[in-house]
């Protein structure tokens, strides 16, 4: 009885560690309160004469993920999200920012076989979504509101979970 009580309380003190952590890490990210997600128009990589807006994403829930091709975490996440979407009705997107060329973006997508659409951020970009760590993601809602935010790893199922 001690053994299963001890248990329990380790595992609700590394739950409440881990979303104390997290709230600490998102404190500055773009507010969830329905707000409207800055506006953007980035060329998609492989066609960079060919843009992709944020106006394009109306009517869907998107989840815009922004990742660093030298990221490791993102390596390990951005295929749960490519798991998530994947008969869903969860509509995706990546953003490169922090790359060296567009080269080193291509054999990250490559390397992880991701099937999202592939934008180039830029540092405005970057500072209008007030990324300051990778992986970073939002989800917008049907109207193109913020509906939820969350930086690092997750999993196909917390992807899963947020985008609802």
């Amino acid at each position: 009885m001690k053994l299963i009580r001890s248990t329990l309380i380790n595992i609700a003190l590394a739950a409440i560690i881990f979303f104390l952590v997290s709230a600490f890490q998102e404190r500055n990210l773009l507010k969830t309160n329905n707000s409207a997600a800055p506006y953007f128009s980035l060329a998609l990589l492989n066609k960079i004469d060919k843009r992709l807006s944020i106006a394009e994403l109306k009517g869907k829930t998107t989840v815009i993920y922004f990742f660093a091709p030298w990221c490791t975490v993102c390596k390990y996440s951005m295929p749960n999200l490519e798991a998530a979407i994947k008969g869903s009705d969860i509509n995706a997107i990546g953003i490169a920012l922090d790359y060296k060329s567009t080269m080193q973006v291509e054999e990250f997508v490559s390397d992880l076989a991701l099937t999202m659409p592939i934008l180039l951020g830029n540092e405005q970009t970057q500072a209008n979504y007030k990324v300051s760590a990778f992986p970073t993601y939002y989800i917008i809602n049907e109207q193109l509101q913020i509906s939820a935010r969350s930086m690092g790893y997750s999993s196909q199922l917390g992807i899963t979970l947020r985008a609802l």
